[in-house]
């Protein structure tokens, strides 16, 4: 047995009512206020945090080819987890959102990629949290995935 000690990284976002988490293959959080009903990615609005604006040494960790990106979502009493890859391509630069997708693509809000989950696969006791106006608490670090077996 080993024991490790962690940094993780806890932020909020805000629910809307036009929250629907249904898409398959990516989830969003947003510094933005409002969101439409197209928006069908967007978890929680008005994050404190952005990809760009991620710590330091959870960008360096996750440009580690590697890393596996570990994210707790809470709301109104329930969480869900789930699991992403780190890439030495991201360049986690947008002011305004984070996305973590299920496929490959990088831009500069990608902070996760083949993750195995989107936002139709969140809890859906945490979709109608938000959709009343709950509070997102999002937990998240980075780690260096197990060589394979």
């Amino acid at each position: 047995m080993k024991v490790f000690e962690s940094r993780w990284l806890y932020f909020t976002a805000k629910g809307h009512p036009n929250v629907r988490a249904t898409h398959k293959s990516t989830l969003e959080l947003t510094r933005d206020p409002h969101l439409t009903p197209r928006g069908d990615c967007i978890l929680g609005v008005e994050a404190e945090v952005s990809a760009g604006s991620l710590p330091q040494w959870i960008k360096m960790a996750l440009r580690r080819e590697d890393s596996l990106l570990v994210v707790v979502l809470c709301s109104g009493g329930v969480c869900d987890s789930l699991t992403a890859r780190g890439d030495p391509q991201l360049t986690l630069t947008s002011s305004n959102s984070m996305v973590i997708r299920r496929s490959s693509y990088i831009d500069a809000r990608t902070i996760g990629i083949g993750a195995s989950k989107a936002a139709r696969d969140v809890d859906r006791r945490i979709v109608e949290s938000l959709r009343g106006g709950g509070t997102l608490h999002v937990y998240m670090t980075v780690i260096s995935r197990p060589p394979s077996v």
